[in-house]
């Protein structure tokens, strides 16, 4: 932690007495408080996206700011403030758990369909997610090989494979099945 705040060696173009300007600020103390960032969020990009939310209230406040010196540690607060919002917010899209299941059917969709055609919904939905995407695509979708390829972004010979041990799986799986 020492070397974060450790004195800034003055360029030739800097005025001796202090950054002055807030161009002066981020050349000198940018890197020092995006290393301070990443200790805390612990991923580069994120701590960069903090520093530069910094910087960019200290720019909207300038004008209020009474002391150039002052700036400094407006930004180090500022880091350290959106840094915990940061991690305030992982740490809620860690908990949240939807309302629902994504894949649950409606009571009404459900009675609408035949009973064999239940069977191969619900066998459709015990295969892994590739397999049934690949399989809903051809047979319910229409689409071709070539297609569901372009569409999935996986070759033309996985998307054969992969249908085919999937409908190896809903044989399997469906009871009344014909082998």
């Amino acid at each position: 932690m020492r070397t974060l705040d450790a004195p800034v060696e003055e360029t030739s173009d800097a005025p001796s007495e202090g950054p002055l300007t807030l161009e002066d600020l981020y050349r000198q103390h940018r890197m020092r408080l995006v290393r301070l960032a990443i200790l805390l969020v612990d991923e580069p990009a994120t701590a960069e996206d903090v520093v530069q939310e910094a910087f960019t209230g200290l720019h909207r406040n300038w004008a209020k700011l009474r002391d150039a010196a002052a700036a400094v540690g407006y930004l180090r607060a500022a880091v350290v403030n959106g840094s915990r919002s940061v991690l305030r917010r992982r740490k809620t899209a860690r908990e949240y758990i939807p309302p629902h299941a994504v894949n649950a059917r409606s009571a009404e969709s459900l009675a609408m369909l035949s009973t064999e055609h239940q069977a191969v919904v619900k066998a459709l939905s015990q295969l892994p997610p590739r397999q049934r995407e690949v399989l809903v695509l051809r047979y319910y979708g229409g689409l071709s090989e070539a297609e569901i390829s372009e569409a999935t972004g996986i070759s033309k010979g996985t998307v054969k494979s992969t249908a085919s041990r999937a409908l190896e799986a809903l044989q399997r799986t469906m009871p009344d099945s014909k082998r």
